[in-house]
């Protein structure tokens, strides 16, 4: 479990220029004002814990906890105890009566992480306590009033799990008010530059060292990388060259043999970073017909960024 209060966190600490992430961070504005209920989807590492405390801290509820459970970390058979809490003398090893998750958010947040991996019978509980506002503890009998906003972050299709008769639909809807989806980055490869340099300073600051810049060829590997593990990835990444790295700018051969495999040898005639994107704009006009929107629907950027990538790049 998580329990954090206000770090005063904003819309902008949603890092980013993408079209994409400039849509979810205008999202997250306009639900910062509504005590709805929200559905974060996204593949593991995208930022959905992060989207889930900027929901809160630019809340009403910021001033109250948050609260963070990952549904699938915990085993089947305790996590009823561990959200609705539990009596004395509930079962076996039951010393002490606790307050679990949903009474702890009391006043705030919880954000439910892989809500899509709970049990039938736990799914049942869950939509009685929302529908109801109240808790009640394994092994009690009354119910506990709570004040809670719930955030459900899942990697899974909810809708196809409804589909299935693997998710209730009535808890799908009462979760789902809003759903916002979080892109990999390997689909907002316009935000890598963004992203590490942020990620540089944050280290900087937080080691109290001098802060370090990534070479070309590095940035360029940083870009080229598909990240499985997205942004969560990328940060660990960042981490390791700037530790390990001896120079002030971090070189291609910092990184891990998985990106500079990914990378044209040194020796070889290099393209600039320039040039990768003049390429990069070309093809996405040419799979898109020439058609200017959808070229830039599918380098994940406005239209208005796209004919200033198109001036920079001498494509007419």
């Amino acid at each position: 479990m998580t329990v954090r209060y206000s770090q005063k966190l904003s819309v902008e600490d949603f890092v980013g220029d993408s079209s994409a992430v400039q849509q979810l961070r205008e999202h997250l504005s306009r639900l910062s004002s509504c005590a709805v209920n929200v559905v974060l989807h996204g593949e593991s590492g995208t930022g959905k814990e992060l989207a889930a405390r900027i929901l809160h801290e630019t809340s009403a509820r910021r001033d109250g906890p948050f609260v963070g459970v990952n549904c699938a970390s915990v085993h089947e058979s305790l996590l009823e105890s561990v959200l609705f809490g539990h009596q004395a003398g509930a079962f076996t090893g039951a010393t002490g009566a606790t307050l679990g998750f949903l009474r702890a958010a009391d006043g705030g947040t919880i954000l439910l992480d892989e809500v899509g991996d709970m049990s039938g019978p736990l799914q049942s509980k869950l939509l009685r306590a929302l529908e109801e506002r109240a808790v009640v503890p394994v092994g009690g009998t009354q119910p506990i009033p709570v004040d809670i906003r719930v955030i459900a972050a899942t990697h899974r299709d909810l809708t196809a799990a409804v589909r299935e008769g693997t998710f209730r639909q009535d808890l799908y809807y009462r979760l789902n008010v809003v759903c916002l989806t979080i892109p990999p980055l390997r689909e907002r490869r316009s935000d890598i530059p963004l992203l590490a340099r942020h990620m540089l300073e944050t280290i900087s600051d937080a080691l109290s060292m001098s802060a370090k810049q990534l070479s070309r060829q590095a940035m360029v590997a940083l870009v080229r990388y598909d990240w499985p593990g997205n942004v969560r990835e990328l940060g660990n990444v960042i981490q390791r060259a700037y530790v390990l790295g001896r120079e002030s700018r971090i070189q291609i051969h910092d990184l891990p043999e998985s990106l500079i495999h990914n990378t044209p040898v040194i020796g070889e005639t290099f393209p600039t970073l320039d040039q990768l994107v003049s390429r990069h704009v070309g093809e996405a006009l040419t799979r898109s017909g020439g058609v200017r929107n959808r070229a830039a629907a599918m380098l994940g950027i406005n239209r208005k960024r796209l004919y200033r990538m198109m001036r920079h790049s001498g494509i007419s």
